[in-house]
């Protein structure tokens, strides 16, 4: 179980999270939605280590992780698929995802079978460069390359945005079926509604930097909660 509490993050002087705390359990998908530059990406940048949080607590599994870099929250089980999907655009999808071995003992660096049952079309174009792919294709490597790792937590931030609506559906089927496995707690940052409504088991609503409501599916209004996230 991932428990952040009371994060707090600061880029110069101005403060862009204030106190936020969100719980992330092993099967479950919990889902951190707002507006445009309410702290979303902050929030997931910090718990990934891509980006110094001020205060506050991150543990996993019990164990606090004091201001971890990358590679130590990486080291930790986090995985993070980043807002633009960041692929290496020059590499070929099999070096991208070989990139994902940085972590693992030598004894483990190879693609598990399931990543190419999950993503067929990566086992097709192994050597077709990244910057090659669709928008979609892309966003299926960024996630393949996260769970190169064996993640105990995957932070996906806006994995729907630019893509097709049958590669929407894809996503939305992997992220279900890495939920159901029970073993890897999600976070999803996610704008399309409909999208998340469907697939979370939990919802966090962030509003100037501040979770302004929260709860488990079931709990949640689905208007009250629109009306948080809406645009």
């Amino acid at each position: 179980m991932l428990i952040v509490d009371s994060l707090t993050l600061h880029y110069g002087q101005s403060q862009i999270l204030h106190g936020v705390s969100v719980t992330a359990e092993p099967g479950k998908v919990t889902a951190v939605m707002g507006t445009n530059g309410v702290g979303k990406t902050s929030l997931l940048k910090a718990i990934a280590g891509r980006h110094p949080y001020s205060g506050g607590t991150i543990s996993l599994d019990g164990q606090r992780l004091d201001h971890l870099n990358a590679y130590q929250a990486a080291r930790a089980g986090i995985a993070y698929v980043p807002q633009g999907r960041e692929v290496f655009p020059l590499m070929t999808v099999m070096e991208n995802l070989e990139s994902g071995f940085a972590c693992l003992p030598k004894t483990e660096r190879g693609v598990p079978e399931h990543i190419w049952e999950l993503f067929p079309i990566l086992k097709e174009f192994t050597h077709r460069r990244g910057g090659d792919l669709s928008g979609g294709q892309q966003q299926q490597l960024a996630i393949a390359r996260a769970l190169i790792a064996r993640p105990r937590v995957l932070l996906l931030d806006e994995p729907t945005e630019g893509i097709q609506p049958n590669i929407i559906q894809q996503i939305g089927r992997v992220i279900a079926q890495l939920r159901d496995r029970g073993d890897m707690a999600i976070i999803l940052v996610e704008q399309y509604f409909d999208f998340t409504w469907g697939l979370a088991d939990s919802f966090v609503a962030m509003t100037r930097g501040e979770v302004s409501l929260s709860g488990r599916a079931g709990e949640v209004d689905r208007t009250a909660l629109l009306d948080k996230v809406s645009i």
